[in-house]
């Protein structure tokens, strides 16, 4: 490579990362949302509690959120270790994984196909498409932006394989494979991206017609089936990750059966959604984070000409491919990468989601790319006109994508968003209802949450949110019978047994309670707010018919590992529990740590309450709540 070249990537480069950064400067002011961080992050104590062997052996043994990706999970950990709940910490982290994976891209693309030009367009769109912010601005699925560096480390390693087969090279795809199928189980469908880059730009497949006796145009090219054969074990660790995930998934209850969603549904979903995403990349416009079923069937018009012109497109692709290969190779690659997220086999209720594209657009905008390359190449005179537009277009996309990294601010701006660009979104009116509760705003979020419960009356999120509201009110019967009716629909989360129990607690039927708390702790061995309420009534409540001085002990200590002993409300709790058990000693050892932690924390509040519990130790005396 000659000194100018040199210099040139590392311009390019550099233009790649400052553009990113400049796209994505709005995240230092955003926090976490409540659509799923609170399950991945901020209400995850395998995660909240940092790097420890608990939560490493956490990771590579149970699904997180009903998925298998234990490389995302101790990312989540590291993040966690490193910055705590800071979000701008985990936000950070996911724009650098971004510029890394915008920067891999570029060279990769590069490397195979000599061109420089249409590579940096490819990488550039690919960084700063709105359509990413989703994948980038958002912390649960920091899962995205980490499989995509291992998808295209894989890439990279297959390359390097590609040029000099050897075993040695081969093991280390297998190891960055293995490692990528970590991450998110999207990433089956790699080895066959890998089998189509054979055939363009990598030009490795050899062709039946050609004579076993001609001696191929390079060293490297082999038969379509050795190429296939090739790609078997990576095809088996895929199969592994499938079943994994879906295990997992099943489980959960997660995965839509046909009684709940048709197979009719899924299809005329599935070529909607193709075309969607094809009109969502042209024109990014109305980029919702959950976008709610259309429920449409095969005989609609619109099911009807997506399928025509999805079926159309492939053809064309595929006839034209033959003489230009990279159109075969883009359609395949958008299509086929997006098969697990297209909904044949349905997980959650979403029709579609922007994050699902942080992959397959590459296919695309090759495909858009290189044409633009060819059109040059014929017609040099076009050469600054699309320069002036290409530009153009990176400057819309950089300014589009900060405008949508701003809705990513808070939940409040998040769901009032999403609200404005799509209709009859249930998730989005309760999650803006449960915005709204947490602000104070009580008779907005009311009314959301009616909205959520008039579009899915089964709703059992917007019912459990309800009552809340209501137990925020002190209208405690209200509220026990919204938390009643979600049990009446169905199989109930943990969250709604913790609430029932903490309403009982507030009319004093203790009983009921902690029969309610036990049954969230069933479900949920690791709900921190539960184990050291039932710890609390245990040793604390002025009732001596539910004190169990044992349990007590055992819950607060169980929710003091799970936060490391540093948490100085569970602190708290565990002296209480110690001093109900007439162990007065620990209960002031462990009082006296708690204050320290209180004060340096600036809970002066809480503080002042261990103080006075502190005495009543030294006194030989258990606290006793009226």
């Amino acid at each position: 490579m000659r000194f100018g070249q040199k210099h040139l990537l590392f311009f390019i480069s550099a233009a790649l990362t400052a553009l990113t950064l400049v796209a994505y400067e709005p995240i230092r002011h955003n926090g976490f949302v409540n659509y799923d961080d609170n399950r991945y992050i901020t209400e995850n104590p395998t995660v909240t509690g940092g790097i420890t062997w608990q939560s490493v052996s956490h990771a590579f043994t149970q699904s997180h959120f009903f998925m298998w990706h234990p490389l995302t999970t101790l990312s989540h950990i590291l993040d966690c270790q490193f910055f705590g709940l800071n979000p701008l910490g985990h936000h950070s982290v996911s724009v650098l994984i971004h510029i890394a994976n915008t920067l891999l891209l570029f060279l990769i693309i590069r490397n195979i196909t000599g061109t420089t030009w249409a590579s940096v367009f490819v990488a550039a769109v690919f960084a700063l498409h709105p359509l990413q912010v989703e994948s980038v601005a958002w912390a649960a699925e920091k899962k995205t932006v980490l499989s995509g560096l291992f998808w295209l480390l894989t890439m990279a390693a297959y390359i390097h394989y590609s040029k000099q087969p050897r075993l040695s090279r081969y093991l280390l795809v297998l190891l960055v494979f293995g490692l990528c199928i970590m991450t998110k189980p999207v990433v089956v469908t790699l080895p066959f991206v890998l089998l189509l880059l054979d055939y363009w730009p990598l030009d490795r497949v050899r062709w039946a017609h050609q004579s076993k006796n001609t001696k191929p145009a390079k060293s490297n090219q082999k038969s379509i089936g050795w190429l296939i054969a090739e790609k078997i074990p990576l095809l088996a660790m895929s199969a592994f990750l499938s079943v994994m995930t879906y295990i997992s998934q099943e489980t959960g209850g997660v995965v839509r059966t046909l009684a709940k969603m048709p197979l009719d549904y899924r299809i005329d979903n599935m070529f909607l959604s193709y075309i969607r995403y094809i009109g969502k990349l042209i024109w990014p416009s109305s980029l919702a984070v959950f976008y709610p079923p259309l429920h449409l069937n095969l005989l609609n018009t619109t099911a009807l000409i997506c399928a025509f012109i999805f079926i159309l497109i492939s053809a064309t692709s595929i006839y034209i491919g033959r003489r230009k290969k990279y159109i075969a190779v883009g359609w395949l690659w958008f299509a086929g990468t997006l098969v697990p997220m297209i909904g044949l086999v349905q997980v959650g209720a979403q029709s579609m989601a922007n994050r699902y594209m942080y992959i397959p657009m590459i296919g695309l905008l090759l495909i858009v790319g290189w044409d633009v390359k060819d059109y040059i190449n014929k017609q040099p005179r076009a050469r600054i006109a699309a320069i002036i537009l290409g530009v153009a277009a990176l400057f819309s996309l950089l300014v589009l994508t900060r405008m949508q990294v701003r809705h990513w601010q808070n939940s409040m701006t998040l769901n009032e968003y999403t609200l404005k660009v799509t209709q009859n979104n249930a998730l989005a009116e309760n999650n803006y209802g449960s915005a709204l509760f947490e602000a104070g705003r009580l008779d907005e979020a009311i009314s959301h949450l009616n909205k959520a419960l008039s579009i899915i009356p089964k709703m059992a999120e917007a019912e459990d949110n309800l009552g809340r509201v209501c137990l925020k009110q002190k209208k405690v019967s209200e509220a026990i019978t919204h938390f009643k009716r979600v049990l009446q629909k169905g199989p109930a989360p943990a969250k709604t047994y913790a609430n029932l129990g903490s309403a009982y607690i507030q009319v004093g039927q203790f009983d009921l309670a902690i029969e309610n708390l036990n049954k969230a702790i069933e479900l949920k061995p690791d709900n921190i707010d539960v184990l050291n309420k039932l710890a609390w009534l245990f040793a604390a409540v002025d009732n001596t018919s539910i004190h169990n001085t044992q349990k007590a002990v055992e819950f607060a200590q169980r929710g003091c590992e799970l936060t490391g002993y540093k948490d100085p409300m569970l602190l708290d709790t565990l002296a209480v529990a110690y001093a109900a058990a007439d162990r007065f000693d620990e209960a002031k050892a462990t009082a006296e740590k708690a204050l320290n932690i209180a004060k340096s924390s600036g809970k002066e509040d809480l503080a002042g309450k261990i103080q006075k519990r502190i005495k009543l130790y030294e006194a030989g005396q258990p606290y006793r709540e009226q």
